[in-house]
């Protein structure tokens, strides 16, 4: 094990002290050593996140590519929502 000096906000001096002193931990260096596992574990969990929306970034590359994709109208999807609303109204006279 290696050892490191750091140096810490007085907050952070505080809330580690408090957690030894209330029996969280049985020193600082286990309650650093708990918050890096915890740093860790974001890391990791972090780059698994950025790793799916690659795959998913690539999938519409790929759609793009073989060419399964279809141009989007705007108007025609605003016109069908706007019918769609407009149906909802006629049943529901409390939705205007």
């Amino acid at each position: 094990m290696e050892k490191t000096s750091i140096t810490l906000t007085d907050t952070h001096h505080r809330l580690l002290h408090a957690a030894v002193a209330a029996g969280e931990y049985a020193s600082v260096s286990e309650a650093i050593r708990d918050a890096l596992r915890d740093w860790e574990s974001q890391r990791r969990l972090r780059e698994a996140e950025l790793e799916d929306l690659r795959r998913e970034i690539q999938k519409g590359i790929d759609d793009i590519e073989a060419g399964r994709v279809v141009a989007w109208d705007a108007e025609a999807f605003k016109a069908r929502g706007r019918v769609r609303l407009e149906a909802r109204r006629k049943v529901s006279p409390a939705a205007k």
